[in-house]
């Protein structure tokens, strides 16, 4: 059905004017003043701003993990996202050495198949390089439009990959027109950390934070921007936490290598103190890289702001405290690491950065938004307000106060690591495709009404004209 969005403030990530909306056949069709359109659903944004649909490039949905599996599956956490302003999330699919790719992509289409209520994508581990995975490549560009690769540097014998398959990975993304996407950490280091400390008998939460020092988040995001300059090739750092990491970035980008990073709303908010909660509570904000000293929060704001760091993902992968964090208690290097990140990312990004000054309006959605649509292949069908677009569509009410809880998230896991927190600005509706999915803050979707997106390669836009090159 047609529909005429009016009255509302419509916001890029380069513009902010006033305007209505006309939307037909799941896209915008019309952008003026006073459009009018017979038979068209009139849907009142006063009040509001109109944002692109949040992109959220960095979710774990139905993850398994330290011998469990991620709380929130295909459903339940798409449906918490489309409540945070999330319209498209690209989710991890993990690989077996020694196994087809292939296969892995299966599982992931079997688990999201008839699950998700929004749009969605898939990123692709590479643990190995070898002839057989080099020959699946190129396929699973073409035929899956999965144009993302990601190499853990990190989880020694269970995930991590050597410097080689990161290296020929990087050089081979070049080639096909890949991004290569790193955990930057020193497996190594953290594994040899790790031992010292369950043989002192250091086996409480705060632990793992400091097993895992910033240094080692430092060195790994190094070397893997010094291969990426030796490659010529593409590199999209995950999650980064630290002011040690930063540097690194901002320093490769100066040399004009193609090097971007992204951080996620826990390392902004949150500092290590969180896990040093009696009761075995800091379980709770175990994830890796694991919180810092709050004086890197400062250095990851200043980053947004001055384009050091250009996206922001959730790094979702929740456990619930009760069966799954208490995996741990007694051994923290048991503790399934991950949090319940997925519903939060927008608001807490508008208020924490938009509302106390860290970032304008505008760079809030190229942050959360469209800088994430152009780098994975996604952009201009997504990311941006224009015509021909998706209509994924956020309804936005700046002024609205709100507590964040456990008690009214949407997510299916038993705690929310911003419990308590305070934000302003609240997504009132949301549109998938010219459909709502969120409505006046009431779930109107269905489970499999979310499309899987095949996309572009990197530095392509999705549209018809696929080798029409972006400005990055």
């Amino acid at each position: 059905m047609k529909k005429l969005i009016k009255n509302g403030t419509v916001v890029t990530a380069s513009e902010t004017y006033e305007a209505d909306l006309l939307i037909e056949d799941g896209k915008i069709a019309a952008i003026g003043s006073n459009l009018s359109a017979n038979g068209a659903e009139t849907v009142d944004a006063k009040g509001c701003y109109v944002f692109p649909g949040g992109i959220d490039p960095h979710t774990h949905l139905e993850m398994p993990f330290g011998g469990t599996v991620s709380k929130d599956d295909f459903e339940s956490g798409t449906i918490a996202a489309a409540y945070g302003g999330t319209t498209t999330v690209i989710d991890f699919c993990l690989t077996k050495k020694g196994e087809p790719m292939q296969s892995s992509i299966d599982e992931w289409h079997a688990k999201s198949k008839d699950k998700a209520v929004i749009d969605y994508g898939f990123h692709l581990m590479i643990g190995e390089i070898n002839d057989d995975v080099l020959q699946e490549i190129p396929r699973v560009i073409s035929d899956e439009g999965i144009t993302s690769f990601k190499v853990f540097m990190a989880y020694k014998n269970v995930f991590q990959a050597d410097d080689e398959t990161l290296f020929r990975t990087l050089v081979t993304a070049k080639e096909l027109g890949g991004l290569v996407m790193v955990h930057a950490e020193n497996g190594d280091v953290i594994d040899y950390l790790t031992k010292q400390a369950i043989e002192k008998g250091q086996t409480d939460p705060i632990y793992h934070a400091l097993t895992r020092p910033p240094e080692v988040e430092g060195e790994a995001t190094g070397r893997a921007a010094q291969l990426t300059g030796l490659a010529d090739s593409q590199l999209y750092v995950v999650h980064v936490s630290c002011s040690d990491a930063v540097e690194k970035i901002a320093e490769a980008r100066r040399k004009g290598f193609d090097v971007w990073g992204e951080t996620c709303p826990q390392y902004l908010v949150l500092d290590q103190t969180a896990l040093e909660k009696p009761n075995f509570e800091g379980a709770k904000y175990v994830w890796s890289p694991p919180l810092r000293e709050k004086h890197h929060q400062d250095v990851l704001w200043n980053a947004l702001k001055n384009g050091d760091l250009q996206t922001l993902g959730s790094d979702q992968c929740s456990f619930d405290f009760k069966g799954q964090k208490e995996l741990g208690r007694g051994d923290f290097t048991k503790i399934p690491n991950g949090g319940p990140i997925i519903e939060d990312r927008v608001s807490i990004l508008y208020s924490e950065g938009v509302t106390k000054g860290r970032i304008s309006l505008n760079q809030f959605v190229d942050i959360t938004s469209t800088r994430i649509a152009k780098l994975f292949g996604l952009y201009p069908q997504k990311g941006t307000v224009a015509i021909g677009a998706d209509a994924d569509l956020v309804l936005f009410d700046p002024t609205v106060e709100r507590t964040i809880s456990a008690d009214t998230h949407h997510m299916a896991v038993d705690y929310n690591a911003f419990e308590g927190m305070k934000v302003t600005g609240e997504a009132v509706s949301v549109l998938s495709r010219g459909e709502f999915v969120i409505r006046d803050k009431q779930f109107v979707g269905s489970p499999g009404t979310g499309k899987y997106v095949k996309r572009a390669k990197y530095g392509q836009t999705l549209t018809a004209n696929a080798d029409e090159v972006i400005s990055k």
